[in-house]
């Protein structure tokens, strides 16, 4: 010991530690997560549901279209015409996919991220082009997936913590 009554041993904690100045060692806490991180992690979780339930109904639409009933009147006339049974098969198809993807994501699945940004871009062109025929559910659709396409592909999921033997 030193002749000073309040020095510090030489054994123990040093008495400066680098990890509180920001140099050396990483602090102990981890950090936040960056402005909206929460709200993206949210939102995927959103978009999951979004993804699954709209799936479902892209399905239904395609059967109605595909059944050839009243539910849809063509407004005029535009360039990009398509048989609407031919709308319906598409609509039917990317329907079934997106209601999977929609499952893969709130399952945590890691193919489901990428495949639901890629969905949800074919979903919104799609629906642009079936503004002939739904208008109003086809803008509301657009907005989904433009909320879809932002929630995935803001997300930064945290690296797994590795598994314990």
């Amino acid at each position: 010991m030193s002749d000073q009554p309040n020095a510090q041993p030489s054994h123990g904690s040093p008495v400066w530690d680098p990890s509180h100045q920001g140099t050396g060692a990483p602090p102990a806490r981890p950090r936040a997560a960056p402005d909206g991180g929460a709200l993206a992690a949210g939102g995927v979780v959103f978009a999951g549901v979004l993804m699954f339930v709209s799936g479902v109904l892209a399905a239904f639409q395609g059967i109605s279209a595909i059944a050839e009933d009243d539910v849809y009147t063509r407004i005029g006339s535009y360039v990009y015409e398509m048989n609407l049974v031919g709308w319906g098969w598409v609509l039917l198809i990317v329907g079934v996919v997106a209601a999977a993807t929609g499952y893969g994501l709130l399952t945590g699945a890691g193919w489901a991220r990428v495949s639901g940004i890629a969905l949800a871009s074919l979903s919104l062109v799609l629906q642009f082009l079936f503004l002939p025929y739904a208008p109003f559910w086809a803008v509301v659709q657009i907005a989904i997936d433009v909320f879809v396409i932002w929630a995935l592909a803001a997300y930064e999921p945290a690296a797994a913590p590795p598994p314990q033997t």
